[in-house]
């Protein structure tokens, strides 16, 4: 799929077909996507957390313990999506965090 503007229409292609269309205002003002970095460790939900079980430098295994993170009275277990170091720790036991809080930084 790419785009191409001419005129205030856009080529639209969708694999070997072309379009013209318009573009709403809200599609050109959108939060562009970005590819998640898997080096950042982020929460997928508000919550507290409970335990850190990790320090900074420590390395870990893929599916080791990071953290507990307590939400809506069930507690979370974070994992080591891949084998690497702890670069920093940017929560601590206690912190109330919104959903997508940076919570790890891994190398």
């Amino acid at each position: 799929m790419s785009t191409q503007k001419t005129e205030g229409l856009v080529d639209f292609a969708i694999l070997s077909m072309k379009y013209k269309t318009k573009l709403t205002k809200k599609f050109e003002n959108r939060i562009k996507y970005e590819a998640p970095n898997p080096n950042h460790i982020l929460s997928y939900i508000p919550g507290t957390i409970c335990e850190v079980f990790v320090k900074e430098g420590q390395s870990l295994k893929e599916g080791e313990s990071l953290l507990i993170l307590e939400a809506m009275k069930m507690r979370n277990q974070i994992t080591m999506p891949h084998d690497g170091k702890v670069v920093s720790i940017k929560v601590s036991q206690g912190d109330r965090i919104p959903k997508n809080h940076l919570m790890v930084v891994i190398e």
